[in-house]
């Protein structure tokens, strides 16, 4: 980090702890008991390392059935969105928070149908509700009072990144420490498998300019249709992506300084999540190129964090692709989503709930008296 932010990171609260990797031990349980089980070793395909991925997190073999899933959708605006980088007005931003609120968004409806939670957080919706003086006090606590869903605002819609810092120095520190504090929250009250969802018109162009910088990706590479924009609206967002990668050239190795340039207070905050569940050892389903971007970033503010972390989709956006490549993790769905909100991560829940119950509900063959392949 630069010396200047660096120092106002570690003392207010953006550095986070060793992150504890999984359990190896019982990773390599888990692992030798899938080739206990009634049926030939491998033939569960990736449902097997699912399965002994999040016996690992857990700590314990066999796993046992996740029993409180959450997807936090972190909204805010973006005022690179009034370039006409998106097919929709950032007004939308505000209207789908009350969408979320009201249950009839499509992370309400698929979190209904896999049995899994919905929390909004306004970090920087523009809808005349300014943020906290979040500098001046203690940095991740909620407002005292008012509506929870803003409880933890840091401004209204953040800076235009290309030609503009997506927000302040404190503003920054300040939505790291609100996504630390919200996920804090989150696994107090028993959560046992965490998603990072997004809400913001104009908010892939921030995430396709981060994952840019820090992959090397060309912007002309990296851009996609987001929210299906046409060949002029590509332009204009190409060349946003182009301008923001040059005002954030000299950050790629100092994540703080890169979301104060080019983020915004939704992926500060995202980020902070991303490490802090990481740090309270609580496994995370990744979604779309908005949550990969955060987590990117988090992974630098955490190292070793991405261990607790699966990619549950591949969305249509060309710098997904290279954010998962990066990271190393291979998504277990491929469905052309790109809507986010947390969609993809939770259409691959059931898929991970079903890894746990072959590993803890098959019977061996042992057990079954059913001979091994061994025997």
């Amino acid at each position: 980090m630069s010396s200047e932010v660096g120092a106002a990171a570690a003392e207010l609260g953006a550095t986070f702890p060793t992150v504890i990797p999984p359990d190896a031990q019982v990773l390599r349980d888990a692992q030798a008991r899938q080739c206990e089980l009634t049926k030939p070793p491998g033939s569960l395909g990736r449902l097997e390392d699912v399965a002994c991925w999040v016996a690992a997190c857990q700590g314990q073999c066999p796993p046992r059935a996740l029993a409180r899933v959450r997807v936090v959708v972190f909204a805010g605006d973006h005022g690179i969105a009034r370039a006409g980088v998106s097919a929709f007005p950032p007004d939308v931003t505000a209207q789908m928070v009350q969408n979320f609120r009201r249950g009839g968004a499509a992370v309400n409806a698929i979190a209904d149908a896999v049995g899994a939670g919905v929390r909004v957080v306004d970090m920087a919706v523009d809808d005349g509700f300014p943020g906290a003086d979040s500098g001046a006090g203690e940095v991740g606590a909620p407002a005292a009072g008012g509506d929870p869903v803003r409880a933890y605002k840091v401004r209204s819609s953040s800076g235009s990144i290309d030609r503009e810092d997506a927000l302040t120095a404190a503003e920054t520190i300040a939505a790291i420490g609100a996504g630390r504090a919200i996920a804090d929250e989150e696994v107090d009250a028993g959560t046992d498998l965490l998603i990072a969802g997004d809400m913001g018109i104009g908010n892939t162009t921030p995430a396709t300019a981060i994952v840019a910088t820090l992959t090397g990706l060309e912007p002309v590479v990296a851009v996609g249709r987001g929210t299906g924009i046409d060949d002029a609206a590509w332009m204009r967002k190409t060349a946003a992506v182009r301008d923001a990668m040059f005002r954030a050239r000299h950050f790629v190795g100092d994540p703080v300084a890169l979301l104060r340039a080019i983020g915004g207070a939704d992926l500060a905050a995202m980020a902070g999540f991303l490490a802090q569940a990481a740090v309270r050892r609580t496994p995370v389903v990744l979604d779309g190129l908005i949550a990969t971007a955060a987590a990117l970033v988090a992974a630098q503010l955490a190292p070793g964090c991405a261990d607790w972390w699966l990619a549950g989709h591949r969305s249509v956006e060309p710098a997904h692709d290279a954010a998962l490549e990066r990271l190393h993790k291979p998504p277990l769905l491929d469905f052309g989503m790109r809507l986010g909100e947390g969609t993809g991560a939770l259409t691959a829940v059931p898929v991970v709930r079903a890894a746990v119950a072959t590993l803890s509900n098959m019977s061996t063959f042992a057990d079954a008296g059913v001979s091994g392949a061994a025997d």
